[in-house]
């Protein structure tokens, strides 16, 4: 494919920018689903999975075909959304370890210094939330050491778990009365007990709803951070949703189920946004943390056509379902090919909000503003992965991956070989020195970073 042609392809986008809002205070939602695949939403092609609300989205908003997690796995992902930076840069390296150091700025402290009221809602996972009591993998005295709950991070609402539930009856073991050892915890670590039967998913969004209502009556712009469990392990769905899949084998019923859910619970937030007058300036994100769980054939959730899934640095673990909503900027049935990732969300926010950090730290993620504006059509740096011994550089054509610390490389043009089917590194040796010395250069980066450099950086 020529240069021209692949330009075409990375620019296939009809983005709406008539009026400019850079610096307003736009209202922010950050949506996430868990071990979502990229081939699981209607939008995406499913003709299983009912996503009646995401598909609106889709039709509403702007559909990222290249949307990356910024880890094959849950918590690393999670804490490049707060920061804008690759988790190896702070040590999460992987679910279920550190924790999002105090030094680290987040986009809700960057946000509450500009006015806003923020909320988190959901999986936390980016550290332990109470010193005292046992729960979930790593709460209590044997985990103090990684206390990092999200009030402590800058959020002044919480409704928030370690880790994973199951996703109906959260607090419950599957099939029991048994408690399943992790709490809801609000804000300064009291424990929830109240309304926590039912769909996970309606559970979370009855703490969502009433915080946005009471910003929008008290006319402060708002940050929630919703992320949901579904359709992570243990996955189960509520009679009225297995119903839907009555013809499908048990774990799909539950696993389809369980995402038809938490669609419900989107449409009923964007019905909710419209009733308060806030949708035009509320910008709604929603993506998924990593790729599909299982090996395929045997897990319900689709990476569609693309290789590999959940802690693969192939497509199918990192490239996500994306989706941006937002009335004041985006023209509905936006589609765009340009690489876009997780990392990019608080490097946006702070562009439309027409500020800067606060100091010089590197940040991985770029605004996408100039691509909401369609003032680019190009990514203008790849995106660096690094997860175990898996490493990995993406720029808008090619991509250049080793499973194995170096110790082979592969490269695939990803707008000729979406499923990474042909390796083509011996064909061009000068792509992959060039590439292999940039993803050099980032490592080492991260490095300095994780060393502390970035911490010791007097503002600018």
């Amino acid at each position: 494919m020529t240069g021209a042609a692949t330009a075409a392809v990375l620019s296939r986008t009809s983005f709406g920018a008539e009026e400019s809002h850079k610096g307003k205070r736009q209202n922010i939602v950050l949506m996430m689903a868990d071990d979502m695949g990229w081939g699981d939403p209607g939008y995406m092609g499913n003709k299983l999975i009912r996503t009646p609300h995401l598909d609106a989205m889709a039709e509403a908003g702007v559909r990222f075909n290249r949307f990356y997690a910024a880890s094959p796995v849950c918590s690393p992902t999670r804490g490049s959304c707060l920061t804008g930076r690759h988790p190896y840069r702070y040590g999460v390296f992987h679910a279920n370890v550190g924790h999002l150091p105090p030094q680290e700025v987040t986009l809700a402290e960057l946000l509450k210094s500009q006015g806003y009221t923020t909320g988190h809602f959901g999986k936390w996972h980016l550290g332990t939330l109470t010193r005292t009591q046992k729960d979930s993998n790593r709460g209590g005295p044997r985990g103090a050491k990684h206390y990092s709950p999200p009030w402590d991070n800058g959020f002044d609402h919480c409704f928030s778990t370690e880790a994973k539930v199951p996703t109906f009856n959260p607090m419950r073991k599957p099939g029991s009365d048994e408690p399943y050892g992790t709490a809801y915890w609000k804000t300064s670590g009291i424990k929830v007990r109240e309304n926590l039967e039912g769909d996970d998913s309606r559970v979370i969004m009855d703490r969502v709803i009433p915080f946005i209502r009471e910003a929008v009556r008290r006319e402060k712009p708002f940050l929630a951070v919703v992320w949901f469990h579904s359709p992570h392990l243990p996955v189960f769905a509520g009679a009225k949703y297995l119903k839907m899949y009555a013809n499908l084998e048990e774990k799909k019923r539950h696993y389809f189920g369980s995402i038809t859910a938490m669609d419900a619970q989107i449409g009923r937030l964007r019905k909710e946004l419209h009733a308060l007058g806030v949708t035009k300036n509320t910008m709604l994100w929603f993506c998924s943390d990593n790729g599909p769980e299982g090996k395929a054939g045997r897990a319900p959730g689709s990476a569609g056509p693309l290789r590999g899934r959940k802690r693969s640095l192939f497509e199918g673990g990192i490239r996500v379902p994306g989706l941006l909503e937002w009335q004041a900027k985006v023209k509905p049935g936006s589609v765009t090919d340009v690489p876009a990732c997780t990392s990019d969300y608080l490097p946006t926010v702070l562009d439309t909000l027409a500020t800067d950090m606060p100091d010089s730290r590197p940040l991985d993620g770029v605004s996408l503003l100039p691509f909401i504006e369609a003032r680019m059509s190009r990514r203008p740096r790849p995106l660096g992965f690094q997860s175990g011994k898996q490493l990995s550089l993406i720029d808008n054509r090619y991509k250049l991956i080793s499973p194995d610390s170096g110790g082979t490389w592969m490269l695939f043009d990803l707008v000729a070989d979406l499923s990474e089917t042909h390796d083509i590194a011996e064909q061009h040796p000068d792509i992959v020195r060039r590439m292999r010395a940039t993803l050099d250069a980032w490592r080492k980066s991260c490095e300095q970073s994780l060393a502390g450099n970035d911490y010791r950086k007097t503002p600018e």
